[in-house]
């Protein structure tokens, strides 16, 4: 990729090339527009993630052209879920809407090969460009570029608008006054790599029992759960994720608890400190919409940087690539020629198509999460809800948000309860 390039104007800058910058800027490119995608780190370069990648994901992935049938990406069938002594398949839905697979990739590559996609599409990408802050316009305070360091020196690049798809942290939104909703759910995740005999295993994992213990020593069930996710590659990814809708939410060890959870794994899975390639690592999950908005000023949000994950289940990269495309179809119509109030409308319309797509679905992931926070939910879910297959087949739909538009009852349901939800 590109090492270097000229403080040249452009179109859009794009600040960060993790999956929602990379989509934003290919699509972008894609529309004819002079796009500037910066990333702080170089590739390759980690990411903590579970790797897993839902078909959600995948269509946005086939819809951008990337080769999914190429080396390194692995299938899998659906998601097998453990809890209350039972074991259940299930696989991915059969729908028009979306492909009957998911993957595994792992992000020590997954975002190169994006940010590679982007350049090929006409993206210009520089690596080790770490954004520092906003340029604003003095009349209006509207964002007209940002300065950054490049290599210890600093510089200062143009453009006519700004994308944050810089993270959870999005020292952009900071910069220009958008802090994170305290009303939003917050995750963590934490998670590592071991070489295990289950690295091709062909299903993606669940366990939905994180016990611990309180203060009197009693167990208790948290709100969150636990992944195997095969790699491939001779490793399996291992983690947990966390909701911070409990009480003991602010005084565990995440990364004590993942080690004592993988203890009582099978000796033979290979899951011990020997067998772990690398330390054990966390970051943050920002859900359902928790900061806004996502358009102000000139600076455009998408990806964790607007809290886009799905709090039902966690998945961040589906949603991060989606946001991308449809930030980048609503600049592409801003910067087509309209007068400036015209563009300022169109730009301002995009918080509110995110409301259209995601805000009831959000506000039910809201809800639910705030219900296995209390004390004997989840607990109640998981020994009633697994010994029925077809309300978990329901639960796999509503959870990972794969439905068709028109499709059976069960995806006429969930439509309907998003859409007569009021949106986050």
């Amino acid at each position: 990729m590109s090492e270097s390039a000229p403080a040249a104007d452009a179109d859009v800058i794009v600040v960060g090339a993790g999956p929602a910058g990379s989509t934003t800027a290919f699509y972008l490119a894609q529309a004819g527009l002079n796009v500037l995608l910066l990333e702080k780190t170089r590739f390759p370069r980690e990411k903590v993630c579970g790797d897993g990648l839902t078909p959600r994901a995948v269509k946005e992935l086939i819809d951008m052209g990337v080769d999914i049938d190429a080396p390194g990406w692995i299938r899998n069938k659906g998601l097998r879920v453990i809890g209350g002594g039972l074991r259940l398949e299930l696989p991915w839905p059969e729908l028009s809407s979306y492909p009957g697979f998911g993957l595994v990739r792992t992000r020590m590559d997954f975002d190169e090969i994006l940010a590679a996609h982007a350049e090929r599409g006409g993206a210009t990408v520089l690596q080790g460009v770490n954004v520092t802050g906003p340029v604003l316009d003095p009349r209006g305070g509207h964002i007209i570029g940002v300065t950054a360091k490049k290599d210890g020196e600093p510089v200062t690049y143009r453009s006519r608008l700004v994308v944050a798809a810089d993270g959870n942290s999005t020292r952009m939104s900071l910069a220009m006054g958008l802090h994170r909703r305290d009303d939003r759910p917050m995750g963590v995740a934490v998670r590592t790599y071991f070489t295990s005999p289950r690295h091709d295993d062909d299903w993606l994992e669940s366990w939905l029992e994180l016990w611990d213990t309180d203060d009197d020593g009693q167990a208790r069930l948290l709100p969150g759960y636990g992944w195997v996710f095969g790699v491939g590659d001779g490793t399996s990814n291992v983690g947990l994720g966390l909701l911070n809708t409990s009480e003991a939410f602010q005084h565990l060890d995440y990364r004590d608890l993942l080690r004592r959870w993988v203890k009582n794994m099978p000796s033979e899975w290979g899951f011990s400190e020997e067998s772990m390639t690398g330390p054990i690592r966390g970051a943050a999950l920002p859900m359902a919409f928790n900061r806004q908005p996502h358009y102000t000023r000139g600076l455009v949000l998408v990806g964790d940087a607007g809290g886009m994950i799905n709090p039902f289940n966690g998945e961040g990269i589906a949603y991060a690539m989606e946001t991308g495309r449809i930030a980048a179809e609503t600049i592409a119509t801003a910067l087509s020629g309209l007068t400036p109030a015209q563009q300022e409308r169109a730009l301002r319309a995009y918080p509110q198509t995110l409301k259209d797509v995601y805000g009831g679905y959000y506000t039910l992931g809201r809800l639910f999460v705030e219900a296995i926070g209390k004390p004997g939910v989840m607990g109640f879910l998981t020994r009633h809800g697994l010994p029925h297959p077809t309300l978990m087949r329901f639960a796999l739909k509503l959870l990972a948000n794969l439905t068709d538009r028109r499709g059976d009852a069960p995806d006429r349901i969930i439509n309907a309860l998003s859409k007569v939800t009021p949106p986050a």
